[in-house]
């Protein structure tokens, strides 16, 4: 992933907008593309903090929403009353499966569900700019749903 791209594209978006460019933000950018999955701000912040950071909390919260009207970040909401984050700079768009036991997050692409997007915003004069799919339900298997795995009956 060539960060140079996303630096000069959120660079342009905070000049446009009249918004500082700072090197703290440029920091949070950079951490918040090399985390892996979704993060939450104060995940993003405490990671930081661990890797001596100087940043402030409100620096990463604030940012963190820059990124998001940036597209450089997708907002997500996991039913959990959460805002969550993940990098959508040069990633495929994808959809969600959540498990409303154990909260796991699986990703899953489907060409059909673009197309159903794509065919009912045709119909109804609808220019796309993204969308989000969320399929909530339960692990199949209780043996690899960490909600069971951490709520077994102990065998006395």
């Amino acid at each position: 992933m060539d960060k140079n791209i996303a630096h000069e594209k959120f660079k342009s978006f905070l000049k446009k907008g009249k918004h500082r460019v700072t090197s703290e933000r440029f920091e949070v950018l950079d951490f918040a593309l090399d985390f892996k999955g979704h993060f939450g701000a104060d995940d993003l912040y405490i990671l930081m903090k661990n890797k001596k950071s100087n940043i402030s909390r409100a620096t990463v919260y604030n940012t963190l929403e820059l990124l998001a009207q940036c597209d450089l970040l997708a907002k997500r909401n996991f039913g959990d009353g959460k805002t969550r984050y993940e990098s959508s700079f040069n990633r495929k768009n994808h959809d969600h499966l959540i498990c409303i036991n154990c909260g796991e997050i699986k990703e899953f692409t489907n060409p059909r569900v673009q197309e159903i997007v794509n065919e009912i915003c045709d119909e109804l004069g609808f220019e796309i700019s993204g969308y989000s799919f969320n399929i909530f339900g339960k692990c199949k298997d209780p043996e690899n749903c960490k909600y069971f795995k951490h709520n077994k009956p102990s065998k006395k």
